[in-house]
């Protein structure tokens, strides 16, 4: 039987079921069930997330509400919470008590055992779908996006990968731009002395290791500032 306050965990796996609402009312619904109208509701979350991820802001804030209000954190069902046995168990000892709609009996080591099943089906599930995947392959299934094995459609496979790496690029070149700024405050003019700079903070390169003069040379490209004599 449920009493004292509540904070409730909604989660739906893709954008188009959280834009839509597809499972969200059903998980809802369950809950304003399970609470009856007779126990508050301090406050709702909905988190659009693959189960088997665990770094889920929302679940966050709601662990958070629970420990301000000293309220128990409910779900329509366990497996809402994850498909990871290791991220359940940290969860189990958040400090925050748990129940699910339906298993509200469920315990400490109810949910241990529950969180080692999930494990095992998420990673049958997995294996499945790599097994399916070969056996197409050996089948000569052509996979993926059959637009996609044209020559324009491997042109334009190309031509998004030219631009991720370019983003991706202009990106660390932003993210450097603060540091290399401090160093040439201090004196480091040249792409050799930014460079001695940059590895004696220990800031890895593009691929990591260490920088070079022409490495230096093309973030400063990125970010619009002219180098000194090298």
């Amino acid at each position: 039987m449920a009493k004292g306050r509540f904070v409730s965990y909604l989660r739906v796996s893709t954008q188009r079921q959280g834009h839509s609402g597809l499972g969200l009312e059903a998980q809802r619904q369950a809950v304003l069930d399970y609470l009856n109208g007779r126990w508050r509701l301090i406050a709702e979350y909905v988190e659009v997330e693959s189960g088997r991820r665990s770094d889920r802001p929302e679940l966050a804030r709601a662990l958070a509400a629970c420990r301000v209000h000293g309220a128990t954190l409910v779900v329509a069902k366990w497996d809402r919470l994850a498909r990871n046995a290791s991220f359940l168990l940290r969860l189990r000892d958040a400090g925050v008590e748990v129940t699910a709609v339906d298993m509200p009996e469920a315990n400490k080591l109810t949910v241990t055992v529950m969180a080692a099943a999930a494990e095992h089906e998420a990673e049958a599930i997995s294996a499945r779908t790599k097994a399916a995947l070969v056996a197409a392959r050996a089948r000569g299934v052509r996979l993926g996006t059959p637009g996609n094995l044209t020559p324009d459609g491997a042109a334009r496979g190309r031509r998004a990968g030219v631009e991720t790496r370019r983003a991706r690029a202009a990106q660390r070149a932003a993210d450097l731009a603060p540091s290399i700024a401090e160093l040439r405050a201090r004196g480091a003019r040249t792409l050799r002395g930014l460079a001695t700079g940059l590895n004696d903070r220990g800031v890895p390169a593009a691929r990591g290791g260490q920088w070079s003069a022409a490495q230096v040379q093309r973030v400063l490209r990125l970010i619009g500032v002219a180098p000194g004599d090298s």
